[in-house]
């Protein structure tokens, strides 16, 4: 453009401003413009009928305080039972070998793998029941969080902006993925074994999702619940402030019970659950009252009258497996021993009094186990002090864990046996007879029944 303002284009030709967008190619601004101009029109239009509507849900219960302490009790509820859960994945040694490793592909997050101790023994009793047992326990406090902020469920618009889409979409994983967690968690106990692959990696990996969308979500409201909470039940913000969005109806009905009664009823809830759950980990009398753990309920009487997961027969065990034709066969640093359960009875019987604690919740009281070191039987075949891991089987046919690989320091420790004889008695069929491991702290899975190999430091 010459001094006096003319143009020096040709006539007809537009001229570009520096700066300014291309044709077709709206900028970043002119984008979330739009955005915010689409989300202003679906919010002018209304939510449509239903249960987006405000004044669809009424109950006058709803609001900060009740959603933010049934908050706070289940941040520290689920992060206890996640840690726990991750202990009893620990508790497998998966990192050992891919015969205890029922979560393949696990990648990164295997990070925190250890080698499971056998000290104290009574350890996988205890984190396993206390995983269980809590899982349960929080159902009632679950459901009443989801109840509370269940119009936010609904809320409109559906997305407001891009960290509006984010906690929504943590939102979603959240209640899926603790859905499907505690879920599965709960039909495994109840039910053993029902779902359409291994109850192990689906576990694993919902309960990932879960805790990852967890962790989102708290990043987003711990604030709110900690200031909603330390308000105290009289906190009622204004049904258009954004404390209360979503969760205090702008048209409540009248009040059936009290915030401190919905309160007390969760409570006496999951109270109710752990008196008829916790006693299938405390085991004794107490097991009685275990009317929600059905797994050997009524485990007879005598030395072997003790709960049981699986019976020989379930697992396909022959009489003709377990008869005078046993024989145990020993491997290790090249050589090979075979014993027939006389030779097993002629060498030196060692004693331990363990448990036996299993996944699913479970466990019995301390039993009194007899029988052969494992330090004995790696020594039948040259190996010294230094016992390395050991690969367990079983003549059981098909299922889970019917190998498993011990760790060198569960192989060393002189509580680890080859139990022939229990509480004074031979072992039952269903017990394993006729020589079962029995190991310090280790998952019942581990305990191997009906043994028929044992194959000291060589690759499994």
């Amino acid at each position: 453009m010459d001094p006096s303002g003319e143009s020096d284009q040709p006539d007809g030709v537009p001229v570009r401003q520096s700066g300014s967008a291309l044709p077709g190619k709206p900028t970043r601004t002119s984008v979330a413009e739009r955005v915010r101009e689409l989300v202003g029109r679906v919010r002018e239009a209304g939510p449509p009928p239903g249960p987006a509507r405000p004044g669809f849900w009424r109950s006058p219960l709803r609001g900060p305080w009740l959603t933010g302490l049934f908050g706070l009790l289940l941040l520290f509820g689920v992060v206890v039972l996640f840690v726990t859960g991750l202990l009893s994945y620990a508790a497998y040694n998966p990192g050992l070998a891919a015969r205890n490793d029922q979560t393949p592909d696990k990648g990164l997050l295997g990070f925190y793998l250890f080698t499971w101790p056998t000290s104290p023994y009574w350890l996988y009793r205890l984190t396993q029941g206390v995983h269980t047992v809590l899982g349960v326990v929080l159902v009632p406090v679950l459901l009443a969080k989801l109840w509370s902020v269940i119009p936010k469920l609904f809320e409109w618009p559906p997305v407001r902006s891009a960290a509006h889409a984010l906690e929504r979409l943590s939102l979603l994983l959240l209640v899926g993925g603790a859905g499907f967690t505690f879920v599965t968690g709960i039909l495994n106990i109840q039910l053993d074994y029902i779902f359409p692959g291994s109850f192990y990696t689906l576990h694993f990996y919902s309960a990932w999702v879960f805790m990852a969308a967890f962790v989102v979500h708290v990043a987003f409201r711990l604030p709110r619940a900690v200031r909603a909470v330390r308000a105290g039940r009289g906190y009622r913000p204004a049904p258009e402030s954004r404390e209360a969005a979503g969760l205090v109806s702008p048209d409540p009905a009248p009040a059936t019970i009290s915030r401190r009664g919905a309160v007390a009823m969760v409570g006496a809830g999951s109270l109710a659950l752990l008196a008829v759950t916790a006693g299938q980990s405390i085991g004794g009398w107490w097991r009685e009252t275990a009317l929600l753990a059905p797994h050997g309920r009524d485990p007879g009487t005598g030395p072997n009258g003790f709960q049981i997961n699986k019976t020989a027969a379930s697992s396909g065990i022959r009489p003709s497996d377990i008869g005078p034709a046993w024989r145990l066969t020993v491997r290790g640093g090249g050589r090979q021993a075979v014993l027939t359960r006389d030779m097993l009875l002629a060498m030196p019987q060692r004693e331990a009094a363990l448990p036996i604690a299993c996944v699913e919740g479970w466990s019995t009281p301390d039993q009194q186990w007899s029988g052969v070191r494992l330090t004995d039987l790696a020594a039948l075949v040259g190996l010294g002090i230094d016992t390395p891991r050991v690969l367990v089987e079983s003549v059981q046919r098909g299922g889970s864990f019917s190998s498993v690989v011990l760790a060198a320091n569960q192989a060393r420790d002189e509580r680890s046996l080859l139990a022939v004889r229990v509480n004074g008695a031979d072992l039952s069929p269903d017990h394993g007879y006729p020589a079962r491991v029995i190991i310090p702290a280790a998952p019942g899975v581990h305990n191997t029944k009906w043994v028929a190999r044992l194959t000291f430091g060589e690759p499994a």
